[in-house]
């Protein structure tokens, strides 16, 4: 493969690359076959043991759900709009900004070494001052105890209080977004199956919180009952 996932800024500058690489239409996308080679992108990043962003793997869970939808029967009086018009519209709307991105860094560049010196505030002659060996005394004594404080307790002061490292969120929301890609509907009480001690229970719930908040997926049902579903675009439920 002559490309690695390191070299897409995201998703969409993923799918534009296979886009133009089959030489098809932005608006008539073969999501099978672009589907394919992009699981392969993600398969190839994690034979190499390169980090995947979240973003790319809920892409990954989107083109699922696009072409489960084209899957389905279709009525001739039925006037659905095409599941792939929501995908085009993000795609236009990136290439548009890539494609003036040049422009603004060849602006923002402009003046970029020229530095303009400050004139000096010179104010009055400085007085002439004559300290005493007790001053200077003094003075050694507080600037002392001043990087005295500034220096940090040794490690053995937190013997006992501080434990393992704790789990990063963002690995949690990366698993939380692979589930999707087997599953439509994800159980909120499975999230905790492979939850190995504490730290990983609370990075799971803070991962559900901040993909809520940010309308990622769609928490329905109560208690330990509720379930997630994916959102799109619109922030509403896929399902």
């Amino acid at each position: 493969m002559d490309f690695h996932l390191e070299n897409f800024d995201g998703p969409l500058d993923l799918l534009l690359h296979l886009i133009a690489k089959n030489k098809v239409s932005i608006y008539d996308i073969p999501i099978a076959v672009i589907l394919d080679q992009y699981m392969e992108v993600l398969h190839a990043a994690e034979a190499m043991d390169l980090d995947i962003a979240g973003d790319f793997v809920a892409m990954a869970a989107q083109l699922v759900y696009i072409k489960s939808k084209m899957l389905l029967p279709r009525h001739e009086e039925d006037e659905e709009d095409d599941p792939r018009a929501g995908l085009v519209e993000m795609l236009l709307e990136y290439q548009r900004l890539k494609e003036i991105t040049p422009y603004f860094r060849e602006k923002g560049e402009l003046g970029r070494d020229i530095f303009v010196k400050p004139p000096e505030n010179l104010g009055e002659a400085p007085k002439e001052y004559r300290q005493s060996v007790n001053d200077l005394v003094r003075a050694a004594n507080n600037m002392l105890r001043k990087a005295q404080r500034r220096i940090p307790p040794p490690a053995s002061a937190f013997s006992g209080i501080v434990g393992r490292e704790p789990v990063p969120v963002e690995t949690r929301i990366t698993a939380i977004l692979r589930r999707f890609i087997r599953s439509v509907r994800v159980p909120f009480r499975r999230l905790f199956d492979d939850a190995k001690n504490r730290s990983e229970i609370v990075a799971t719930f803070l991962a559900v919180l901040e993909l809520s908040k940010t309308r990622r997926i769609l928490l329905e049902g109560d208690g330990e009952d509720m379930e997630l579903t994916l959102t799109n675009d619109k922030g509403e439920s896929n399902v």
